[in-house]
């Protein structure tokens, strides 16, 4: 495109929303259209940038069309994301877990007529890895597999939502579904491990960012493959070079994978 991308971020309050608001002040790829907050949110009305811009934190109303929206809200928020997004034709690149049956249904037709893009995990590291950990799989199919993550000790989900989308892909390089093979714990399992199974294996300590590891085992041998976040900030980025990527495109739902498919 040759303006800027008009964005409009959507759960702008949260803690990516915040590091979304810090990160495309100076991204010349970006203009910020809307910065999206609950009702109940202590920054409604609030000047986003006091020193540099009127924008202030705000709902759906008003003035302020948006070409992608980006959200990182909750299942609430992301339906009335959603509803903008249909209305208006624009790309919706959203990392909101939790989602009714009847949410997923809406945003699977919804990729019939705009772009959508969503993800467990922003990470281009994990992108690549997820990509990597499917063609492993694929190419060892009767070694056994192992997921260990690793997160801080305020985490309450387990296994993480990336844990599971690694799992899906090793799932898929063995042409079988997750809920078939998936062993999320062993404890009242005994004997021996059956073949073809992914277990998973999780740890909650410390203020871990956050650690994903796959094990591929087989006789003699081992092949390990991980990414280990340092800095918040990657999953942030992430979001905006799928933002600057959806931009423009067709109708479809498309994922962090595309994404990187098209680099270098």
């Amino acid at each position: 495109m040759t303006r800027p991308i008009r964005l409009a971020i959507s759960g702008a309050s949260g803690r990516m929303g915040l590091a979304l608001l810090s990160l495309v002040r100076d991204d010349e790829r970006f203009e910020l259209a809307r910065a999206v907050v609950s009702s109940s949110s202590a920054r409604l009305g609030k000047p986003v940038y006091a020193d540099v811009s009127p924008l202030r934190f705000g709902d759906w109303s008003g003035e302020g069309e948006a070409d992608v929206v980006v959200d990182f809200s909750g299942p609430e928020g992301l339906a009335a994301a959603l509803d903008r997004c249909e209305a208006g034709g624009a790309a919706l690149v959203t990392g909101t877990t939790g989602l009714s049956p009847a949410l997923e249904e809406r945003l699977a037709k919804a990729a019939e007529r705009i772009a959508v893009l969503r993800a467990a995990n922003f990470s281009l590291g994990v992108a690549v890895l997820t990509r990597l950990l499917r063609e492993a799989a694929a190419a060892l199919p009767g070694w056994d597999l192992d997921i260990v993550e690793v997160h801080h000790n305020r985490k309450e989900d387990a296994p993480s939502g990336t844990a599971l989308a690694l799992g899906h892909a090793a799932a898929e390089g063995r042409g079988a579904r997750l809920d078939d093979l998936a062993v999320y714990a062993r404890e009242g399992r005994p004997g021996a491990r059956k073949a073809g199974t992914i277990g998973f294996a999780v740890v909650r300590g410390g203020d871990i960012v956050g650690e994903h590891q796959a094990l591929l085992m087989g006789q003699g041998e081992r092949i390990e493959l991980g990414h280990r976040a340092t800095d918040r900030a990657i999953f942030a980025r992430g979001a905006l070079e799928a933002a600057a990527w959806i931009a423009g495109r067709a109708p479809g739902a498309w994922s962090i994978e595309d994404v990187i498919a098209t680099k270098g």
